[in-house]
């Protein structure tokens, strides 16, 4: 059968490559062919239709069998969905202060959320008991939000890995006070991949109540879930969802895209890809003098610092993003689809550019 014809032309080189994001990369063929494979004829809407309630059996295999997912259309939705759903009113969100629900998300977790980010500087993105601590008092003092809720990221946005031992010790931290955890795990693929343990390991297993479960940076088209561990923890997931805005109508070709990336390994063999070349650019990248690798890599992502005037050279052949521009900090994301070649090309222009 002829492919159906379209108007549509395309705008952009598919050649161009960059370090940017993996938020950048399209989506993996098999998740087109996954929606390719889901669309046609008339399903329910709202969440009531096959691929949503065979997602379900999906996410029980990987997180056990209390667990439910609510599909949403993006991450920052998933947050703050997530965060809702385990805080009252006059509730407060301990995180780490580099953590994306605070620095990324354009306030939502507060100015849609209603609830307050109690923010712990960290060195490599983790929170410990020790920094937690730090904002976990005052859940009688009515003149300051009540810490109820940890809000951890895995992998961190410093590209660092929280090691199972080190969440239970946090989860069990948090519930000692009556908190909750949550986890955002936008790049949890990534974390599995590099710890070699399945998700479970480091979220459920070791006492996380929500997670936030990424899909579009591991190779969806678009759309995440927020996942609940524990559903004594949590309440009205299905209104907060519809109130913030992310109750999708036609939830199967959210859905199918979960299930195209969990049913089987695609989700990990895209994440172990990304690590890989991440690997391969910072040993690329140690070998030039003069540019430093900030963090360890443990992911899919390199933070490195470099002269300030060579970031500017450099990305006018590439696109990537200034972390610390006062600094000269930078970060370089792969992505399931960065290549071999792509990793040399750009250490390559980097050396070019440190040499001039």
């Amino acid at each position: 059968m002829n492919p159906p014809k379209t108007d549509a032309r395309r705008h952009h080189d598919p050649e161009v490559r960059g370090f940017a994001s993996d938020n950048y990369a399209g989506a993996h063929p098999e998740v087109l062919a996954a929606l390719a494979l889901a669309n046609g004829g008339h399903q329910t809407a709202y969440g009531e239709d096959d691929y949503t309630e065979n997602l379900q059996r999906i996410i029980r295999s990987h997180f056990g069998a209390t667990a439910e997912a609510f599909p949403v259309f993006n991450g920052t939705g998933a947050n703050v969905v997530a965060l809702q759903a385990v805080t009252d009113r006059w509730g407060a969100v301990i995180c780490a202060e580099s953590a994306h629900i605070n620095v990324d998300e354009g306030g939502a977790p507060e100015r849609m959320g209603g609830l307050k980010l109690l923010t712990v500087p960290t060195p490599d993105g983790k929170l410990t008991p020790e920094l937690i601590d730090r904002q976990a008092y005052g859940w009688e003092d009515e003149h300051r939000a009540m810490p109820q809720v940890v809000s951890l990221t895995q992998s961190t946005e410093l590209g660092t890995l929280y090691t199972p031992e080190e969440i239970r010790a946090i989860c069990e931290h948090a519930h000692v006070h009556g908190m909750k955890v949550h986890l955002d795990g936008s790049r949890i693929a990534n974390a599995a991949a590099s710890l070699n343990v399945p998700m479970r390991t480091f979220t459920n297993a070791v006492g996380v109540d929500i997670l936030s479960l990424g899909g579009t940076k591991n190779g969806a088209l678009f759309g995440e879930a927020v996942v609940v561990l524990n559903p004594d923890a949590v309440r009205r997931m299905k209104h907060l969802r519809k109130l913030s805005m992310q109750l999708a109508s036609k939830m199967r070709f959210v859905s199918v895209q979960l299930e195209a990336l969990l049913a089987k390994d695609l989700w990990l063999r895209n994440a172990r890809h990304a690590n890989e070349m991440a690997q391969r650019l910072a040993e690329g990248v140690r070998a030039v003098h003069g540019v430093e690798i900030l963090h360890p890599v443990q992911s899919n992502a390199v933070f490195a610092r470099l002269p300030h005037d060579v970031t500017e050279r450099l990305q006018k052949r590439f696109r990537f993003y200034f972390w610390d521009e006062a600094a000269g900090d930078v970060r370089w994301m792969c992505a399931f689809d960065t290549t071999e070649e792509d990793v040399d090309t750009f250490v390559a222009a980097l050396k070019e550019e440190m040499a001039r």
